[in-house]
This record gives C-alpha cells, sequence and structure tokens, in this order.
C-alpha cells in the first residue's frame, strides 16, 4: 500500500475513506479559494510549470534532481492524483452524492477535443465554486454547461472513456481533500501525465494495482496494445500473444475493454514483488 493511503487512508486506499470527501467547500474558505484559483489561473500556472520546467532541465543533474523533488513535494501537499481502475470509480460514485461534469481544463489549454470529460465528485453540490472558477473564461463555459449526472451516467459517461482509451484518476484539491476524477491520456493534453512522464518530475502517484495477461487466454489481437495510455503492454510476435511490462503499468485498468477474450485482469500492486515499491 502506498504512503499516500498510510498518511491518509487509516489502512485503507485514500480515495476510497468517505472523510476524504467530507469537506464542506462553502465553509471552508481555503480550499474554496483554491479550487477558484487552480481552475482561474489554470493557464498562467502551466505556461509557468513548463516554462521551468524545461528551464530545470538543462540545469547541471544534482540541481534538476533537487528542484523536481521540491515539485512533487509541493503537489502531494496542494494537488496530487492517482489512476484508479473502473471499479474503484464505481466505489467512489457510492461515497459522493454530487456528480457534475465539466470541461477539462487540461484540453482547453492544449487545444484538443473536449466533450466535459472530468467529474466534480463532492459530498454536497459546489455550482456556486465552479461558476466562480470559471467565470472570466471568455469562451465560457457557462453554469448552464454543466451537467449534473446520477450515478447510471456517471458510470456509462466512464465506460465511454474507457471504450476512447483513457484513464480515470482521483484527485486532491489541497490533500487529502478529493474532488475530481479526469479521464485522460497523454495525447489529450493531460498536464499531470505530461509532466510525470515527459518531464520525471511525479504528481501522480502509480495505482494500487498492476495489469497482467493470460497468455492461455490471450487470442493475440493486439488491441491492447494501442489501448493502454502508458506503453505498458507488448506484443510478442513469436508466441503472439501480449505481456504486460510490470514496471511500466500504472494500474488503471483501461487496458481490459479492449480485449473481448478477457485475458487481462488487475492483481493488487502489493502481491507483485518486483513493483511493490515503485510509485
Amino acid at each position: 500500500m502506498c504512503r499516500f493511503c498510510i498518511e491518509h487512508g487509516d489502512g485503507k486506499k485514500w480515495y476510497l475513506e468517505a472523510s476524504t470527501y467530507a469537506y464542506d467547500l462553502t465553509s471552508d474558505l481555503e480550499r474554496r479559494g483554491y479550487v477558484v484559483d487552480f481552475i482561474g489561473g489554470f493557464e498562467q500556472s502551466r505556461a509557468k510549470a513548463l516554462t521551468g520546467l524545461d528551464l530545470v532541465e538543462r540545469m547541471p543533474a544534482p540541481v534538476e534532481r533537487y528542484v523536481k523533488r521540491r515539485v512533487t513535494a509541493s503537489m502531494t501537499r496542494n494537488h496530487f492524483g492517482q489512476p484508479v481502475p473502473f471499479e474503484d470509480c464505481e466505489k467512489i460514485l457510492d461515497i459522493t452524492t454530487s456528480v457534475t461534469r465539466i470541461p477539462c481544463v487540461c484540453r482547453r489549454f492544449a487545444g484538443t477535443h473536449d466533450d466535459a470529460y472530468c467529474m466534480v465528485v463532492t459530498t454536497s453540490p459546489m455550482d456556486d465554486v465552479l461558476e466562480e472558477g470559471f467565470r472570466d473564461y471568455v469562451d465560457g463555459p457557462d453554469l448552464s454547461d454543466f451537467q449534473r449526472l446520477t450515478k447510471p451516467e456517471a458510470l456509462e459517461m466512464l465506460r465511454e472513456c474507457e471504450r476512447q482509451g483513457l484513464m480515470h484518476s482521483i484527485w486532491t484539491f489541497q490533500t487529502p481533500f478529493a474532488a475530481a476524477i479526469c479521464n485522460c491520456d497523454l495525447s489529450s493534453g493531460c498536464m499531470a501525465m505530461r509532466i510525470t512522464l515527459d518531464y520525471d518530475t511525479p504528481i501522480m502517484w502509480r495505482g494500487e494495482y498492476v495489469a497482467e495477461a493470460d497468455a492461455e487466454a490471450c487470442t493475440g489481437c493486439a488491441r491492447c496494445v494501442a489501448h493502454c495510455p502508458f506503453d505498458a503492454i507488448e506484443f510478442d510476435r513469436g508466441s503472439k500473444r501480449a505481456d504486460v511490462v510490470a514496471e511500466r503499468c500504472w494500474g488503471c485498468g483501461i487496458c481490459r475493454t479492449a480485449c473481448d477474450a478477457h485475458a487481462l485482469s488487475l492483481r493488487d500492486r502489493s502481491a507483485v514483488p518486483a513493483v511493490a515499491d515503485v510509485w
């Protein structure tokens, strides 16, 4: 189990603890302000982060490592995420009582197609917070564009995201307060994936699971290879079977959607010694 779970999950997965979602943004002005500033200032923060990391990567190696560790520590305190499989998303929706579908700020400023891929998941509606956060967006959206979802509607949205090969991830807004499920891949403009993978600066942890392939059940269709958001599946042309590279797996479980033979499954990361401590 990850350090984050130990610290914030009381021995369980942190994002499945009801208390993680119990904050009231109406009275918690500090967190409310953080959410508003995050949405409203995302473009400036995005540009500053990418410019800064480009500069850091030109620094001497010891300085580069030090700065990147500081970035990770800062994000852990403020805005940190982790991939979660569909089954855990369903459990999150059992805890939260308000789900609102909103536009993706990453896609908006990356210039990629956005069908409102993000969900705000809280224990009470936060329409006023969203309205305040998006108020200065020249091209919208208006609050009327946001869609309140029932649990069945939210689950269907997540299934559609899986069909598109988008991983689900849960995010804190001032840790450990969790308020959003994102559905992303690297090509969509996901800032967390880009900073974590392209700049080797973790602002998200690997999920609590690792995928594995059943060689006997695999039919060799190779659809899972292209479907994996993390390039963690390879196709062995000799055996004509897919194989999961555990060290590259982030445990999102999206690969399973592409497999009609049900040859892919998830195991607890802690049960896979080679990657149990890889976060």
